[in-house]
């Protein structure tokens, strides 16, 4: 079988992991194209899959960000029309240390952005404590980050730092921030070196890729951090509805 038949067989994770062993060669014309069919599957489910969710978080009051004036804010907003001109932006802001990787890309393409955050401005009464919803940064956001005047330099810095070594795309507040508690760097994306489908995702407590992470939050309806045992979050229900409906990628 190819990739994409493998991925819509039920191996997703282990065409993810075939796509890993093929390093370079997955740009190859051999393997390209089925790569390129995996990906659009892969994030059409995803926007499927956060439709689903935001569509019961709508039903049961879920308090999104009232009144959102910027695309960042949006609990969930389409792919903006102008996205191919901004992923050229992308690349170039990049272009001192590497590569943007397509998972990022076929995420703006298809799916466009997310923000699952509580609005604690309007009332810091949470549903569910440290949850760690979901939250892409839209594409105009990151474009405005990487063009300011300072950004280079300072993923400069944080390239020379020994503790750290990597450049990257901020993408997320993390899991505290999102509670309005003072908390750690950003989940970021890591910039490759060379053009890579996927890549690390960066400061997460997961430890692991951009599409895995997305994974993880889809088992876990939006919300990572939300079965943590000493929260006692009331989430059963919600599962029961949500899950069903959830597409594995």
């Amino acid at each position: 079988m190819t990739l994409y038949d493998k991925y819509l067989n039920g191996q997703t994770r282990e065409v993810y992991q075939d796509i890993e062993k093929l390093g370079d060669k997955a740009f190859s014309d051999f393997y390209f194209n089925d790569i390129e069919k995996v990906l659009t599957e892969t994030f059409e489910r995803t926007a499927y899959n956060l439709a689903i969710i935001y569509k019961d978080l709508q039903q049961i009051n879920y308090l999104f960000k009232t009144a959102p004036k910027n695309n960042y804010e949006k609990p969930l907003h389409s792919p903006l029309p102008n996205t191919d001109a901004l992923l050229k932006q992308l690349d170039r802001a990049v272009k001192p240390f590497g590569y943007v990787p397509l998972s990022l890309k076929f995420f703006y393409k298809i799916v466009g952005g997310v923000n699952f955050g509580w609005d604690y401005n309007t009332n810091e009464d949470y549903i569910w404590n440290l949850a760690d919803p979901v939250q892409i940064a839209s594409l105009d956001a990151v474009i405005e980050t990487v063009t300011d005047k300072y950004w280079v330099q300072e993923i400069k810095e944080y390239v020379d730092d020994e503790d750290f070594g990597v450049p990257f795309l901020d993408l997320s507040a993390d899991y505290l921030h999102k509670d309005n508690i003072s908390g750690g760097p950003a989940y970021a994306l890591q910039i490759t070196n060379r053009p890579g489908i996927d890549s690390k995702f960066l400061n997460e407590p997961n430890n692991t890729t951009f599409i895995d992470y997305l994974r993880i939050c889809f088992y876990n309806c939006g919300f990572p951090g939300i079965k943590r045992p000493e929260l006692q979050n009331d989430y059963l229900h919600f599962f029961d509805r949500v899950r069903p409906q959830i597409k594995q990628i």
